[in-house]
């Protein structure tokens, strides 16, 4: 039975670490459109979102993990932020 109840817990804890990000609204910032969705992972949330101008877009993911969702996205943003003002629509190609 123990063998049995190992199997399950490993299934079951890989099936709830595969939650869709949360997205949260949506900021502009010259002429982009940031949008935070922060990943839920074992120990924190991984800083994750997208950034868009008009059709394009750039899927921005990063290492850092934050021990909440609001902090997560709010370091996302700035991260994102500072991508834009580097490259600007480069990040495009």
């Amino acid at each position: 039975m123990s063998l049995f109840s190992s199997i399950k817990s490993m299934f079951s804890s890989a099936d709830s670490g595969s939650k869709e990000p949360e997205t949260l609204p949506s900021e502009e910032y010259q002429g982009f459109t940031i949008t935070p969705a922060p990943i839920c992972e074992e120990g924190g949330y991984r800083v994750n979102g997208l950034i868009s101008k008009g059709e394009q877009s750039h899927r921005f993911i990063r290492a850092d993990m934050l021990s909440s969702s609001d902090s997560c996205a709010q370091e996302m943003v700035r991260k994102a932020k500072q991508v834009i003002d580097q490259q600007g629509d480069n990040i495009f190609g």
